[in-house]
């Protein structure tokens, strides 16, 4: 039996390509109406968005394989990663092409640390609510993934996570926050047990690493969280989430290079000469690096501190219209931009029938197991009053839920 999808024969002309495919994006999800919550990261500044697209085509065909025959591209990793150093307080550091490598990154560095102290079978351990990629990082390193269950505010117990602790525990992870609930767990407490034992600690700072540092100078109460915490061994931040650069760039940092040396991979033994890498990928596209180098110097501190301040007033914002919707409340008590809300026991709310109607209004909610979910960008503060004015009249409209999948991501 043939395939539907077979291959193609003959070409097409290009711009009967490119007639289909702008015929096929008419319904996908169009983030710049401020009405996605998650995957794209909307500053609403058009000189920033054009920056990004121009640089992304000048260095579109680039290969940073070998940066030296790229040297423009050697300056702006260089340059990025400089700056993630100065930023987050770390010695070295390198570029990764998201969270999830630079996650798989930690894990695998983690666990040669490991094995060369005599530690044959890691573990990883970490609470309930980390994000799963390490999960997926343990499964494909051979390595044991350990959890411990989030407390009442979402957050890890370290008590917990000590009792949890043995003899073959390589590395403990702190999420700064946790994508679930938008909390911040304890990493003082975390990376003190670690420390005290001996073992590493990450902080998955994807989502937080690069808003935490101006939400603090924007008075917002941020707990100690990096490098200024003693027992932090490696951390992980994402420039293409609130760095606001496109999506393939992520930073993977380090306390010493002795521990980031684990990481780097050097190879000559095939005719081909010297292979070398400091990241799991060989060829490596140029326009991340390019867009992450751009994003940081177009905005430099004083535009990520006001871009800050448009997502701290949207969330606020948002937090206080929908606690304001009678049978609805935010989770928890969450220390960023980033939250789950659901419907108080008792008030007959059924929330995903509330999210069908929202979905047939246009909005683009992330169903979690307890609620809704909302990832606030700089271009949310744009449709704050509407998107509340529309959530409460599916509140009273609602019917019951059609049994749409509580999903995060993914396609197999």
């Amino acid at each position: 039996m043939g395939n539907a999808h077979t291959f193609p024969i003959a070409g097409r002309p290009a711009d009967e390509l490119l007639d289909e495919l702008r015929s096929l994006r008419e319904g996908d999800l169009d983030w710049r109406a401020g009405r996605a919550f998650s995957l794209v990261y909307d500053t609403d500044d058009p000189v920033l968005e054009e920056l990004l697209e121009t640089v992304g085509v000048m260095f579109l065909h680039e290969n940073a394989l070998n940066p030296f025959r790229y040297q423009t591209l050697l300056k702006m990793e260089t340059e990025v990663i400089a700056a993630a150093v100065d930023l987050f307080g770390a010695e070295c550091g390198a570029i990764s092409s998201g969270g999830t490598e630079s996650i798989f990154l930690a894990v695998y560095t983690a666990r040669e640390w490991a094995r060369n102290r005599g530690i044959d079978h890691p573990q990883l351990l970490c609470c309930d609510t980390a994000h799963p990629a390490f999960a997926k990082a343990c499964h494909y390193l051979g390595v044991q993934l350990v959890k411990t269950p989030h407390g009442a505010d979402g957050r890890a117990q370290p008590e917990l996570m000590a009792a949890a602790l043995g003899p073959d525990t390589a590395l403990l992870v702190a999420s700064t926050p946790c994508y679930p609930f938008g909390v911040i767990d304890d990493v003082v407490g975390i990376a003190t047990i670690a420390a005290d034992a001996g073992r590493l600690c990450h902080v998955d700072a994807c989502l937080g690493g690069w808003l935490l540092p101006w939400w603090a100078q924007l008075g917002q109460p941020v707990p100690p969280w990096g490098f200024a915490v003693d027992g932090v061994t490696s951390m992980s931040a994402d420039i293409h989430k609130y760095g606001y650069t496109f999506k393939g760039a992520s930073t993977i940092l380090y306390r010493d290079r002795e521990l980031f040396e684990h990481q780097i991979f050097m190879y000559d033994s095939w005719p081909g000469g010297l292979y070398a890498s400091s990241s799991a990928a060989g060829t490596r596209p140029g326009a991340p690096i390019a867009g992450a180098w751009a994003a940081i110097h177009h905005l430099g501190a004083d535009g990520y501190v006001r871009l800050a301040r448009r997502v701290l007033d949207a969330t606020t914002r948002f937090r206080g219209g929908i606690n304001a919707i009678e049978g609805l409340a935010v989770t928890g008590d969450p220390d960023m931009s980033l939250f789950e809300f659901g419907a108080l026991p008792g008030s007959g709310i059924d929330i995903d029938g509330v999210c069908d109607v929202m979905d047939g209004r246009g909005w683009n909610l992330d169903r979690q197991q307890g609620g809704l979910h909302l990832m606030v960008s700089p271009g949310h503060d744009r449709v704050v009053d509407l998107f509340c004015g529309d959530l409460a009249s599916a509140v009273a409209e609602h019917g019951e839920s059609s049994g749409v999948a509580h999903t995060y991501g993914g396609v197999v």
